[in-house]
């Protein structure tokens, strides 16, 4: 039965992962109910995911063609902040940083809902030159993100949605993938640190692997079908109901 619902969590996880970001919040508070301490919860779900979020790359491989590839630079930012995000995790206590997760991702979620109208104030879409003076601005903000996504990560997809949506990105199928690979990057690193730090529960890890791998094709394959309106919903709806729950949690 343990091996069961890690493994239903990991592909429920997954499948959120890719079409809203948001997966962590079912994973890490299933292995927090089994039983597992809090910093090794966490740790153990980072790494899990890890292989999901690589199988959701895959999946928008389609969506990934074409794409401007300046937009590859956040990488950087998140593999640094991803490893400074790690680092705090294992070196200090979450309690402070808890409390800013929901403002955090009502922040972002908020700044999502209102794309399309920042879009149009700014003509984040349609000009060159702003398009280059927002990547200055967004890579910052995703250091921000990767910093938390090293570590906690509850909710970092919708804050990389925000990011994208910043850079004038509007196709919800795209940014999921760009998303992913942004993602991939930050748990990469992540998991890599905190694999040399000894402080993952391998049993539950590969078990929770195995169903993020089949949720995270599933939910790419799966957003293609729901609609670009279905899941812009789904994103915006996931981020404040991850927001609420969080701050009742506190």
């Amino acid at each position: 039965m343990h091996a069961l619902l890690v493994f239903a969590a990991g592909l429920i996880a997954g499948g959120i992962n890719a079409i809203a970001g948001g997966g962590s919040l079912v994973s890490f508070p299933t292995l927090i109910w089994l039983g597992v301490p809090p910093i090794l919860a966490n740790a153990t779900n980072a790494v899990a995911l890890w292989p999901g979020t690589l199988a959701s790359v895959w999946g928008y491989r389609r969506e990934l063609r074409g794409v401007d590839r300046r937009v590859y630079a956040l990488i950087v930012p998140s593999v640094i902040g991803s490893m400074t995000g790690a680092l705090l995790l294992y070196r200090t206590t979450p309690v402070v940083f808890d409390r800013l997760v929901p403002i955090l991702i009502l922040f972002a979620t908020c700044l999502f809902l209102a794309q399309e109208s920042l879009q149009s104030r700014f003509s984040l879409s349609t000009a060159h030159a702003k398009r280059s003076h927002w990547l200055s601005w967004t890579m910052l903000f995703q250091l921000a993100v990767a910093v938390y996504g090293g570590y906690f990560g509850g909710g970092m997809g919708i804050l990389m949605l925000a990011t994208l949506s910043l850079m004038g990105h509007s196709d919800i199928h795209r940014m999921n993938g760009l998303k992913s690979v942004l993602a991939a990057s930050i748990n990469g690193v992540a998991a890599t640190y905190f694999s040399i730090a000894g402080i993952i529960i391998w049993s539950d890890a590969l078990i929770m692997a195995l169903g993020a791998v089949v949720g995270g094709v599933g939910g790419a394959v799966a957003a293609r079908y729901v609609g670009r309106t279905a899941v812009r919903r789904i994103v915006i709806v996931t981020g404040f109901g991850m927001a609420l729950s969080l701050t009742l949690r506190l």
